[in-house]
This record gives C-alpha cells, sequence and structure tokens, in this order.
C-alpha cells in the first residue's frame, strides 16, 4: 500500500475516533453520516483549509511540513507514539521506497549476556517482527513450553510472537484476555510498518496474518499505534495454573530494532510462587542431584 493512502488511512481512523465534545466544539445533536469529527472540523481546530486537509486524507498532497503535522497532531489529541507515527508515515509518503529483502537478524553477545544475567526470570529478545531471537530456559517454559526450545537458532524459521498469538492455540489459551495481548502486538506492529515500509519480510508477514486470521485484519485496519513497553497479564500456564506477570519490554542500549522481554510477578504472591515452581520443573536432571 502507497505511503499517501496509509497516512490517509491513520488520520481517517483518528479521526472517527473523535467526537466534537472532545475537542471542545459544539454538538448540536444532527445526525452525522460518519461517527467521528467531519473533516472540515479537524482542519479548523488545525488550523488548515478544509480543501488543503482533504486533499492530505485523501493521497492527493505531498509533503506536509512538521509544523503541519504537529498541528494536526494535537488537533487529534495523538499521543507520543501516535504522534512519531504520524510523522514515519509523512516522510514515507514523500520519498519513493526502495524495497529489499533486509539480511537476517541476530543477536550480539552483549545482549545475549544480559539474557543470562537475568538468572531464572523468564526473558526472551525479539527482533523487528517479532521473530523470537533467543530466550533463556524459564522464558521458553513460560511462553512457548510445547516448542522447540532450540527454534531461535534457525535463522529460517525461528518461532514469531505474531504468529504464535494470532496462530497457535497453545499460545492464545496462554492469556486470559487474549485480545488486550493481541492488541498490544498488533498495535507495536504497526509502528514498526511505519518506520520500515521498504522491510518486505515485515510487510509479508502483516500479508500472510491479514489472509489467515480475521482478529489480525480487523485490528489491524483499526491502524491504532502503541509499544509494547508494560503491561499486565493473566496466564493460565498448562503446567503451574494461573498466575499474574507484568511484562517489561525493554531495549538495549542504541537499539530499536530488538526487545528483551521480561515477566515479573509481585514479589511474595502466589504468582511469584507459580514462578518459582516452572524454575523447579524445567531444571534440567543433572542441576536437580
Amino acid at each position: 500500500m502507497s505511503g499517501q493512502r496509509e497516512l490517509g488511512n491513520f488520520l481517517r481512523t483518528r479521526r472517527a475516533q473523535l467526537r466534537p465534545e472532545d475537542v471542545g466544539l459544539p454538538d448540536y445533536g444532527d445526525r452525522r453520516r460518519v461517527p467521528g469529527l467531519r473533516r472540515e472540523e479537524l482542519a479548523l481546530l488545525a488550523g488548515l483549509s478544509s480543501s488543503y486537509y482533504t486533499r492530505l486524507e485523501q493521497g492527493q498532497s505531498m509533503g506536509p511540513s512538521p509544523e503541519v503535522l504537529d498541528a494536526i497532531g494535537r488537533a487529534l489529541h495523538l499521543d507520543k507514539a501516535e504522534q512519531r507515527h504520524l510523522h514515519d508515515l509523512a516522510d514515507r509518503a514523500k520519498r519513493r521506497t526502495v524495497v529489499h529483502r533486509p539480511p537476517a537478524e541476530h543477536i550480539d553477545a552483549a545482549t545475549l549476556d544480559l539474557l543470562e544475567a537475568v538468572g531464572d526470570v523468564p526473558a526472551l529478545v525479539s527482533g523487528r517482527r517479532g521473530d523470537i531471537l533467543a530466550w533463556n530456559r524459564t522464558g521458553h517454559a513460560l511462553f512457548a513450553s510445547h516448542l522447540d526450545p532450540s527454534g531461535p537458532a534457525n535463522r529460517g524459521n525461528r518461532p514469531n510472537l505474531v504468529r504464535l498469538i494470532f496462530l497457535d492455540p497453545r499460545t492464545r489459551a496462554l492469556y486470559a484476555d487474549w485480545p488486550s495481548k493481541a492488541r498490544a502486538v498488533v498495535e507495536n506492529l504497526r509502528m514498526t510498518a511505519g518506520r520500515h515500509p521498504d522491510d518486505t519480510l515485515l510487510t509479508s508477514l502483516v500479508d500472510e496474518l491479514t489472509t489467515r486470521s480475521q482478529e489480525f485484519a480487523a485490528m489491524w485496519a483499526d491502524h491504532r499505534v502503541s509499544p509494547c513497553d508494560s503491561a499486565v497479564y493473566e496466564m493460565h500456564h498448562p503446567l503451574v495454573g494461573s498466575l499474574t506477570v507484568r511484562q517489561h519490554s525493554l531495549r538495549p542500549p542504541q537499539d530499536e530494532e530488538r526487545h528483551i522481554v521480561l515477566a515479573i510477578a509481585e514479589p511474595g504472591s502466589p504468582s511469584q510462587a507459580a514462578l518459582r515452581q516452572l524454575t523447579r520443573a524445567t531444571v534440567p536432571s543433572a542441576r536437580q542431584e
């Protein structure tokens, strides 16, 4: 999909989420043909002409300035992540995209050392598109115990977090509130797609999931964006039962492409006891002796 169309779709979906009362405009109770603000109302709030904003949404205007984008973002009440995504899409719309197949992702020694340093805390490292590049023993046991633990070492066929969430029944069953987890994954992937429109592997992943999962297709079409930084999830693990963990997504220094995902339970809670039980259950027999 062209950059202009992606930009227009994002603007339309965000405009549809706002009501007149949300932005201080009077609502006279008139019946609206579409939900949300009208184009002319949004243009007024952003200090733009209605015709210019209409052309922007319709993909007929190139190269809005950063100042114009900031004004539109304020009018749409975009948060920091959404504002960055808006600028990414606008930059994509005004430059020619050179499509290429990116090189295979790798994990450096420093990140592996960090993964080792967290000890028995469940942890994994994911790449740009959600491929699992590495995990520690308890990370594998918590997030994907039904998969081959050596999977991340297979560069041509690594487990992928997005595929697992939408296409793998066992991973789906891990989350009590699966829709919340699924939306977080899609919103983060949307941000990545805005930054890397030339990534053919990412485009293929989105095309595959859009075809194979109606739920993914619906969430993707909503154009919401948000980074996966930290969230609390109730999980139903087949070995240790129910537990509640906070999943933190950390970026290694000077690296926006990879994420270290940690699962931490509240100290002294039954969930922490469940994680300890999981750790004991997955200790190699040689260490148990």
